[in-house]
C-alpha cells in the first residue's frame, strides 16, 4: 500500500485563536487585580469625604487643614493606586496582532471586553503606461527575428542595404537620443570646450522631474558636460549646453530642427535638447540617417562610446558611466552609440557598428523590457554572423524568404 501522506497543519491557522486568548487573558488581570484596588481606593475615600462635610461649618483654618488630610492619606498608599483610580473609566487597547484589537472598559464597576478584526485592504498596482508605439498597436507586428523592440532597422553602411526592417517609418518619441542630435549639433559650432558652465534651476527637469548628480551650482566645462551627455545621457548637461549656446535653448533647437532637413530626416521633430518631452519625434529611417551623419565626426564617436568619466565637482570626484553596457563587452566594435528611455518612447538604442567585417547601422526603439533592446542587438548579431558563413545564394534565399514572409 502506498504510504499515506502527512497533512501537515501550518501554525498560521491557530493565530487568530491564541490572540482571543491572549486578550481574554488581560481581560482576566484587569477585572481581578485592578477593579478590586480601584474600589477599595474608593471605600477607603468615603469616610474621608464625610468628615470634610462635617467640617465644612469652620470657615478658617480647620476646614483648610480637613481639606488636605485625604490628599496626604492618599499619596502615603503610592502613586500605582492614584493611577488607577483616574484611569477607571478610560479604555484601555490592547493589540492581539496586526489585525486583532482589544478595547477594555469599565463602567461602574463592570469590565467590558471589545474584540475587533481589522481588515486588510490591498491597494491595486496601477497598470503600466502603454508607450505611443503599444497604443498604436504596433507591438502586435511579427518578425523573423522575434525581437521586442516595436520599430527596428538594420542596414549596410556603406551600400545602404537594408538587411532587416520593422516598422521602420512609424514616428515615435525617441527620448534620449535626442542627445545625439544635441551632440551632433555641439561639437559642429566649433564653441570653446574649456569655457566653465555652471548649473542652474531652469536645466533642472520640470518635464519627467528626473534625478541627476549635477547639483545646481556645479560647474564644469562645456567638454565635460558634453561628454556626460552622450556617455551618460545626463540631462542636465545637456539642457546647459543648449542654454549657453549663442542665442539660447530657443535657437539652439532651431538648429536641430535645421540639421535634421539637411540630413534629410523629414518625419522628425525636436522641441527641447534632451529627449524628455515626448515631442522629440522620429522614425527609424530618420535615426539611421543620423547615425550615419554623427558616425563621421570624431567628436561624437569618442565621447559616445567612452566607457566611464570622472569630474571634479568641489572636493569630490564623481564617475559616470555608459548607458550602453555593450560599449565594454569585448565582442563588440561599436563606432557610435546612444540609448534612450521615457515612459512614452519605450526603450530605445542606436548604434553603428561591425559586425562579420560589415559596418552596419542599428535602430531599435519602443523596447517594452529594461534589456530588451540588448537583446535585440544580439539577436541581430547572431543572425547576420550566421548569415555572413552561407553562400551568396543561400544568403538569397534567406532573404527572398524574409521578404515573402
Amino acid at each position: 500500500m502506498p504510504e499515506a501522506r502527512r497533512h501537515r497543519v501550518s501554525s498560521q491557522r491557530f493565530l487568530p485563536a491564541f490572540r482571543l486568548v491572549a486578550v481574554t487573558l488581560i481581560a482576566v488581570y484587569s477585572t481581578a487585580f485592578l477593579l478590586p484596588e480601584a474600589q477599595a481606593a474608593r471605600k477607603h475615600e468615603a469616610p474621608v469625604a464625610k468628615k470634610s462635610q462635617a467640617a465644612g461649618d469652620s470657615r478658617a483654618k480647620g476646614a483648610k487643614s480637613v481639606a488636605q488630610a485625604p490628599h496626604a492619606a492618599t499619596a502615603k498608599r503610592g502613586a500605582k493606586t492614584e493611577k488607577v483610580v483616574r484611569a477607571d473609566n478610560e479604555d484601555r487597547v490592547v493589540r492581539g496582532g496586526r489585525n486583532v484589537v482589544a478595547t477594555i472598559r469599565q463602567r461602574g464597576g463592570k469590565t467590558v471586553v471589545a474584540v475587533q478584526r481589522r481588515s486588510i485592504v490591498r491597494v491595486a498596482e496601477a497598470p503600466p503606461r502603454l508607450s505611443f508605439g503599444q497604443m498604436a498597436g504596433l507591438n502586435h507586428t511579427e518578425d523573423a527575428l522575434d525581437l521586442k523592440s516595436n520599430a527596428a532597422l538594420v542596414i549596410d553602411q556603406d551600400t545602404r542595404e537594408v538587411l532587416f526592417s520593422k516598422n521602420d517609418h512609424a514616428i515615435l518619441p525617441i527620448a534620449s537620443l535626442t542627445k545625439l542630435m544635441t551632440g551632433l549639433v555641439m561639437s559642429e559650432a566649433r564653441l570653446p570646450n574649456e569655457e566653465l558652465i555652471t548649473i542652474v534651476q531652469d536645466d533642472v527637469d520640470t518635464e519627467k522631474h528626473s534625478s541627476s548628480r549635477l547639483m545646481v551650482g556645479t560647474t564644469l566645462s562645456r567638454g565635460e558636460l558634453l561628454h556626460l551627455a552622450l556617455m551618460s545621457s545626463e540631462n542636465r548637461a545637456a539642457h546647459a549646453l543648449a542654454r549657453t549656446y549663442p542665442g539660447g535653448t530657443a535657437t539652439f533647437v532651431s538648429v536641430m530642427n535645421a540639421k535634421a532637413r539637411l540630413l534629410g530626416m523629414k518625419d522628425t521633430r525636436y522641441v527641447e535638447p534632451t529627449g524628455l518631452s515626448f515631442n522629440n519625434q522620429s522614425s527609424a529611417q530618420d535615426l539611421a540617417l543620423l547615425v550615419n551623419a554623427a558616425s563621421a565626426d570624431a567628436t561624437v564617436r569618442q565621447l559616445s562610446t567612452s566607457p566611464n568619466y570622472q569630474v571634479e565637482v568641489g572636493n569630490r570626484l564623481l564617475q559616470f558611466n555608459t548607458t550602453n553596457r555593450l560599449v565594454k563587452n569585448p565582442d563588440w566594435d561599436i563606432g557610435v552609440q546612444k540609448t534612450g528611455f521615457i515612459n512614452e518612447a519605450g526603450q530605445c538604442l542606436v548604434m553603428q557598428t561591425k559586425i562579420a567585417g560589415r559596418k552596419l547601422i542599428m535602430v531599435f526603439l519602443d523596447s517594452a523590457g529594461k534589456l530588451s533592446r540588448i537583446g535585440d542587438a544580439e539577436r541581430v548579431r547572431r543572425w547576420v554572423e550566421a548569415t555572413h558563413l552561407m553562400s551568396p545564394a543561400a544568403r538569397q534565399s534567406v532573404a527572398t524568404a524574409d521578404i515573402a514572409g
